[in-house]
């Protein structure tokens, strides 16, 4: 007989059909009563046995983590907060679980305890809801910008430029680490490597992304992106996804409207398609707000972010009406920011962020055209030659979700920049070369899916919104 998903059976009308179901065992209790689930839903389902109708040796074998294939009568049930149940005909077991070695107990466990055993902690009602609604996220994406007419490019992995100028990039080499060739100077000889060049991971695929905006007039890149920057925080990983629009005519604020847009219709779509998870998210949070002193806890529940940034138009303002309103807050003046804002060109931190977001303007932000000192190579001048046309958005809790910028489209302009940053010239060649065969206006942003996935499940640590997180000293599984 054919499975049948136990999301769909808890919406069937229980009409005498049999069917049958295979999952993993949350509970069993009375030798009677199997909960069981098969991943498809935050909700389990029951499966009744009649008294003596198996085995002592089968029934020894029901344990939490077990896997089953039960058959039998769909039937009205009449233990609270559920439509139906099974009573259960035919029971197979698939894989057994040692009761005494099954790591995940019907009990709490701490995220920290369960990041040691990622292997299965997607059993577990937090994780699985999380990967439920990372799944929606990543078809959203997807939906919107087909709606839109952009088309979807696979940027490289492994490349020869490094987006950010930062340097903080993963090495790509099949070279001997112990003897590799060397020039007569003694440096490394990476023409003998595998790509005849030194080559590393990508940081961003925007670079190769605006070639093809350049032709294809509206793109977008999603897929993994990597830093080998040394950060232990909540906000950082290694290994990361990132959404990377690439738009022709556009300018600053086509951009910033675009931004409010896909994130607006993101968690629309969240709240429309995602709703037992985050009601199950949201009781999670609120408990863990809980266990926070008062001053430290959200004034909003997780579904109530949800729709104060779903409802909200995004507050725009320049950077430099940020700073102003920073340096004379409260939080300022009474030196309680970690970082105090004191003068213009400052690189703004997340408390600072949050608390334009959270605390003044309560909503969603916008901030656009930042000092040049402090962006990126590529971002486009402005005419007061000290700002680019940069904007980030501010989200509640998280502080930037996205980082963009209209692009410098003036190759005059952006040769002088790349010679100020001392970039290798020799190795942006083609990116320079758009800037001389029909260069046009345009601009594009990032968006980091994990961060996207921590605000929309109200998690706190990005490690635990994706599968395998890897970071400094890790990279287990």
């Amino acid at each position: 007989m054919k499975r049948i998903k136990i999301k769909e059976l808890l919406l069937t009308k229980p009409e005498g059909q049999t069917v049958t179901v295979k999952g993993w065992v949350r509970t069993f209790r009375n030798n009677q009563f199997i909960s069981i689930n098969d991943g498809s839903t935050i909700n389990n389902l029951q499966a009744v046995v009649e008294l003596n109708s198996i085995d002592d040796e089968t029934l020894k074998r029901i344990t939490t983590g077990a896997c089953l294939s039960i058959t039998g009568e769909l039937i009205p049930s009449p233990a609270k907060g559920q439509a139906v149940e099974v009573k259960v005909k035919l029971l197979e077991i698939l894989g057994d679980s040692d009761a005494e070695k099954f790591p995940l107990q019907p009990k709490k466990h701490s995220l920290e305890f369960l990041r040691e055993i990622a292997h299965l902690r997607s059993r577990t009602n937090t994780f699985s809801a999380v990967m439920r609604v990372r799944h929606a996220m990543a078809f959203a994406v997807h939906k919107f910008f087909n709606d839109r007419g952009f088309f979807y490019i696979h940027t490289p992995i492994i490349t020869g430029s490094d987006a950010e100028g930062a340097g903080a990039m993963f090495r790509v080499t099949t070279l001997d680490a112990n003897n590799p060739p060397r020039n007569e100077d003694g440096t490394i000889n990476f023409k003998e490597d595998f790509f005849g060049r030194e080559t590393n991971l990508t940081v961003s695929g925007q670079l190769e992304g605006e070639t093809y905006a350049l032709a294809l007039g509206d793109i977008y890149t999603f897929g993994p992106t990597f830093r080998a920057e040394n950060s232990n925080t909540t906000r950082h990983l290694a290994e990361f996804w990132m959404i990377e629009p690439e738009m022709a005519f556009y300018d600053i604020n086509d951009n910033m409207q675009l931004a409010q847009e896909f994130l607006q219709y993101l968690v629309r779509y969240a709240l429309e398609n995602c709703a037992e998870d985050l009601e199950f998210l949201n009781k999670r949070a609120q408990e863990e707000e809980q266990t926070k002193p008062q001053e430290q806890r959200s004034e909003l529940g997780l579904i109530d972010r949800l729709k104060f940034v779903a409802d909200n138009d995004f507050q725009r303002l320049s950077y430099t009406e940020a700073i102003d309103i920073l340096k004379n807050s409260n939080p300022n003046k009474k030196k309680k920011f970690q970082y105090l804002v004191e003068e213009w060109g400052v690189d703004l931190q997340s408390e600072h962020e949050r608390f334009l977001v959270e605390k003044h303007f309560k909503k969603p932000v916008i901030l656009y055209n930042y000092p040049k000192d402090i962006k990126a190579f590529y971002m486009r001048q402005n005419d007061d030659d000290k700002t680019v046309a940069a904007m980030d958005v501010l989200f509640p809790g998280i502080g930037e979700i996205i980082g963009g910028s209209q692009r410098e489209e003036r190759y005059e302009r952006l040769l002088k920049r790349v010679n100020e940053l001392h970039l290798p010239e020799k190795d942006l060649w083609w990116y320079l070369d758009l800037r001389k065969f029909g260069s046009a206006p345009h601009a594009g942003f990032g968006l980091g899916f994990e961060r996207l996935i921590l605000f929309v499940t109200g998690m706190t640590n990005i490690r635990d919104v994706i599968a395998y997180p890897r970071f400094p000293g890790n990279a287990e599984f």
